[in-house]
């Protein structure tokens, strides 16, 4: 079954979504959701030039890039936004692997000192929101290790707390992650699920919650009662795409495709984030979908008028 478009196929659709989108792209309005522009449809395009792209195509926001925008400073990152009218929506925890949930300890609280000056500098640009992805497997037995990732994300719950910025972390729930590498022993299953991750956010900091991937959530088994149960204050940030009907264990994280195009159940899940009173970013991340004859702006566009579709048709935005 054929999962890409091609350019044809890509102005077909883009004309016949492009006039009902129209009033509904500047969807960056402080009291409802809004999308926001992820690397994972701009392939070579990154820093400010992906900002200046996701607000040439009407994104509401950027999930930016820490390094480039540390490296132009303060004032110049926060010139940017406010030329370009998008929100600084949410980066990338700024710790070297193996770090936050591997190395050693010394080596954490030596990362944390700087944390304390990337997350003012986060601040001070007006973004509030980092992320980091979850383990799906464990190194040790379950129990022992959720003790040092608690640990270490209460760490840097004080750290971040200090500048009003929050922490989402994001599970792996396809059951790729789980599986045995050719040859090797069974891997420990970590967490790879909501509730679990939402229990671990609470016992980490009241700063602390998850990164909601519909994907993970589709393919982990999680509900829309669990997205209920976690309440806004514990959905950080929002990632969307669709996924085909497979056997979870044929299931790799680079198949999926764009918002709509296949069985998840995106009104439920999007209409239950309304219910909570979310009111952050969502941001379109359908990992192997973008063809490569397809330039960043196309594949930027496809994202952004495929999620504003299902948004609308769940009636959020």
């Amino acid at each position: 079954m054929r999962t890409s478009l091609t350019r044809r196929d890509f102005l077909e659709r883009a004309a016949l979504t492009s006039a009902v989108l129209a009033c509904a792209r500047p969807a960056a309005a402080a009291d409802t959701m809004f999308v926001s522009l992820n690397g994972a449809v701009t392939r070579g395009v990154s820093g400010a030039d992906k900002a200046r792209l996701a607000a040439k195509i009407g994104f509401g926001g950027v999930d930016w890039d820490f390094g480039p925008a540390k490296t132009a400073g303060v004032d110049a990152t926060k010139a940017l936004f406010a030329e370009l009218k998008i929100k600084p929506t949410i980066a990338n925890l700024p710790m070297a692997r193996p770090l936050p949930f591997g190395g050693e300890q010394p080596a954490f609280d030596q990362a944390l000192t700087q944390l304390a000056d990337d997350a003012a500098f986060c601040a001070a640009i007006g973004c509030q929101k980092m992320m980091v992805v979850l383990p799906a497997t464990s190194p040790v037995p379950k129990e022992e290790f959720r003790k040092t990732v608690r640990d270490r994300l209460a760490g840097i719950s004080q750290v971040l707390q200090k500048s009003n910025v929050r922490l989402g972390v994001e599970f792996l729930g396809v059951q790729q992650f789980r599986m045995a590498r050719a040859g090797g022993p069974p891997p420990t299953p970590f967490i790879w699920n909501l509730p679990e991750t939402i229990a671990l956010a609470k016992d980490s900091g009241p700063n602390i919650g998850t990164i909601l991937d519909v994907w993970h959530w589709h393919h982990s088994g999680s509900t829309i009662g669990d997205i209920l149960a976690a309440g806004k204050d514990r959905i950080v940030h929002v990632h969307v795409s669709d996924a085909k009907a497979q056997p979870p264990e044929d299931v790799r994280d680079n198949q999926r495709v764009m918002p709509g195009e296949g069985v998840i159940n995106l009104v439920g899940f999007f209409q239950a984030l309304k219910k909570i009173g979310y009111d952050g970013g969502v941001s379109p991340e359908p990992l192997g979908r973008v063809p490569q004859e397809m330039s960043p702006e196309e594949g930027a566009k496809l994202a952004l008028d495929t999620t504003m579709t299902v948004m609308k048709k769940a009636g959020v935005v």
